[in-house]
C-alpha cells in the first residue's frame, strides 16, 4: 500500500533517488499459506496466484530494490515469479553481536515454557489455540510446569484461555521480553502457517533459550542441523519434543550452544550493514542502467499513473 500510494511521488519529484521497498515478509505468500489451512489443505504454489501477488510482485518491480527477509522468499521470488535477482537484496534480522548477554540463566535455574507474539495476527493467535489444545498432554507428563502466553493486545476469547488450574497462564503485555523469554526453559512456537522470519525465535536464540516450533516456525532462519531446538511437523511430535527437552539437560545444553552460533553465522548486523550499504552505493552509481534493464518496472511505472494515482 505504502508504495502505492507514495512510489509514483517519489518518481515525480526525486527521479534520482533510489527506491528500495523492505518487505519484511511476503504478504502473499503469508495471506495463501493461510487461506489454504482455513481449507484444511495443503498449500501448494498455485495459491499465491491471487490479486495480492499481483499488487506485491508489481510493487517490487517498481522499486529499484526490495529487501526480503527470507532465503526461501527469495527463491519463491526468483523461481516461481521470475523476478530478476537484481532487484532483491537479502537482509535477515540484523544483531549487533556485542550487545549479545554474557552469561544466561542455566538449566536449572529455569523453569516452565513461553510462548509469545501479537495476538493481532492470526498466525500467533492460531498457534495459542493449538498450544492449548496440546498443553494437556504436556502437562501430564510434567505435572509441575506451566506454560506462560505472552503477547501485545490479548482480545477477551485469549485471556478466556487462562486457566490456573492446568498451569496455562496468559499474561499478556510482557514489559521486557527478553527477561521473561531469559527465565524460560524452553520457548514454544506451533506455527501452522505464516511467512518471513519469526521474531520470538530470534528473541530465544538471544536469551539463550532453546525452541521447539515446526518447519514454517524455522523456515529461512537456520539450517536444520545447527538448529537451538527441535523441529517437528505434528502434534504428537511436538508434546513429545517439549518433554523431552524440558527434562533432558544434556540435550537442552547442546541446543543452547547453537543459539549464539547461529546468531553469528546468519545475523551479524555489522556484516549485514555492510554488504546492504555496498548495494545502495553499487544501484546508486549506476541507476540509469540498472533501470534500464528492468523494463517490466519501468512499464508497471507508466501504468501505475494511470490507476492508482491519488489511489483512484
Amino acid at each position: 500500500m505504502m508504495e502505492e500510494q507514495f512510489g509514483w511521488r517519489t518518481d515525480q519529484y526525486c527521479p534520482n533517488a533510489v527506491k528500495i521497498l523492505d518487505t519484511e515478509d511476503l504478504q502473499c505468500l503469508r495471506f495463501a499459506r493461510q487461506q489454504a489451512f482455513k481449507q484444511d489443505r495443503d498449500f501448494n504454489d498455485s495459491d499465491l496466484v491471487n490479486d495480492l501477488a499481483k499488487r506485491e510482485i508489481a510493487a517490487i518491480l517498481r522499486c529499484d530494490l526490495s529487501l526480503i527477509i527470507s532465503p526461501y522468499e527469495i527463491a519463491l521470488l526468483v523461481e516461481y515469479f521470475k523476478v530478476d535477482p537484481d532487484l532483491l537484496h537479502f537482509l535477515p534480522f540484523m544483531v549487533d553481536l556485542t550487545q549479545l548477554p554474557d552469561k544466561s540463566l542455566a538449566f536449572e535455574q529455569r523453569q516452565h515454557f513461553i510462548t509469545i507474539g501479537n495476538f493481532r495476527h492470526a498466525s500467533n493467535w492460531d498457534a495459542v489455540l493449538y498450544l492449548r489444545s496440546l498443553w494437556p498432554k504436556i502437562r501430564q507428563h510434567l505435572p509441575q510446569a506451566e506454560c506462560h502466553v505472552y503477547g501485545a493486545y490479548p482480545p477477551p476469547k485469549a485471556t478466556a484461555l487462562n486457566n490456573p488450574k492446568i498451569g496455562f497462564l496468559v499474561k499478556g503485555w510482557a514489559d521486557d521480553a527478553s527477561l521473561v523469554m531469559g527465565q524460560a526453559r524452553v520457548c514454544l512456537a506451533p506455527l501452522r502457517f505464516g511467512a518471513g522470519l519469526k521474531g520470538k525465535l530470534l528473541d530465544a536464540m538471544i536469551t539463550q533459550t532453546p525452541n521447539i516450533t515446526t518447519p514454517i516456525g524455522a523456515e529461512g532462519m537456520a539450517d536444520t542441523h545447527l538448529w537451538p531446538g527441535i523441529i517437528t511437523r505434528d502434534g504428537k511430535g511436538f508434546i513429545q519434543a517439549a518433554i523431552t527437552l524440558y527434562q533432558d539437560q544434556d540435550q537442552w545444553a547442546v541446543s543452547q550452544q547453537y543459539c549464539h552460533k547461529l546468531l553469528q553465522q546468519t545475523y551479524n548486523a555489522k556484516t549485514l550493514g555492510i554488504a546492504l550499504i555496498d548495494r545502495i552505493n553499487s544501484i546508486s552509481a549506476y541507476l540509469k542502467q540498472h533501470r534500464l534493464a528492468n523494463f517490466t518496472g519501468t512499464m508497471l511505472k507508466h501504468h501505475t499513473l494511470a490507476s492508482t494515482r491519488y489511489m483512484s
